[in-house]
């Protein structure tokens, strides 16, 4: 039963630990994923808790945390211990938070004051092709089709595979950068693929000498991105395919940004 707390021996920990892997990997979790919910049931092994105890103790943490800890244990006593998981904890709706968009004006500023040519490719890759920080630093030469102009991303969340259309701009500079026909386009020094720090660390240095006062992560490109098409008139569905939304619902926080409307109300004041 779930509500009954067990002590494991170090053997049997290590045991569940490597099945739970072994049931993660089989699903094709996201990297992230995988070791949240290592680190959260390794914990819950140790405590010598019922569930219910446990995850009373994450009651202080962000309502976030708590859902990953609640998630956790119900994947791990479903799919490694092979037994129903009898929590029913009243867990809170995500409340809505807004993502930060940058005007059009900023993210050029942003290209405009990075002189590295292969930061700006990454900056671009974010914006003109609205790609998660993953999908910028993963991206290979052979993903980019010049002839037809678009990038077939083959590494995109979740395994799924989608296109997403080649900008002018970014074509006039990846010419400029220098083409090649295979391999990672973001090549580090060291001759390995740009980490996911350095990416965050060229978004953060960047918008901070173009002047921008806001708190700017690869994922703000990503944000401006969206909403900057809906802005203009693109259709809500094409946007949620190209930025690779299984849900519609996942789009339409964008609605909430856009001030495509929102200015036209200013007028009747």
């Amino acid at each position: 039963m779930a509500d009954e707390s067990k002590s494991y021996s170090s053997d049997e920990k290590y045991g569940l630990i490597g099945k739970l892997i072994e049931e993660v990997k089989l699903r094709r979790y996201s990297y992230q994923t995988g070791k949240s919910y290592i680190s959260i049931v390794k914990k819950f092994l140790s405590s010598g808790k019922t569930p219910r105890e446990f995850l009373l103790s994450y009651t202080t943490k962000s309502k976030s945390t708590m859902r990953s800890a609640y998630f956790a244990l119900k994947f791990f006593y479903e799919n490694v211990l092979n037994t129903r998981f009898e929590e029913k904890l009243p867990l809170a709706r995500k409340s809505l938070k807004l993502p930060l968009v940058l005007s059009k004006e900023e993210v050029i500023k942003m290209i405009d004051s990075t002189n590295n040519l292969k930061h700006k490719l990454v900056i671009m890759f974010l914006y003109y092709a609205g790609l998660r920080l993953d999908e910028a630093r993963n991206l290979n030469w052979q993903d980019i089709d010049f002839d037809r102009e678009i990038i077939h991303l083959k590494t995109a969340k979740g395994d799924k595979e989608r296109i997403v259309f080649l900008h002018k701009k970014l074509i006039d500079v990846l010419e400029m950068y220098g083409t090649k026909g295979e391999g990672p386009i973001f090549i580090s020094q060291r001759e390995g693929k740009y980490n996911k720090r350095t990416i965050q660390q060229i978004i953060k240095f960047a918008s901070k000498k173009a002047g921008i006062k806001k708190n700017v992560t690869p994922h703000t490109l990503r944000h401006s991105f969206a909403t900057h098409l809906l802005e203009s008139g693109a259709d809500i569905r094409y946007i949620q395919q190209l930025l690779g939304h299984k849900d519609l619902k996942t789009t339409q926080i964008y609605t909430h940004v856009a001030n495509k409307d929102i200015k036209k109300l200013a007028h009747l004041l």
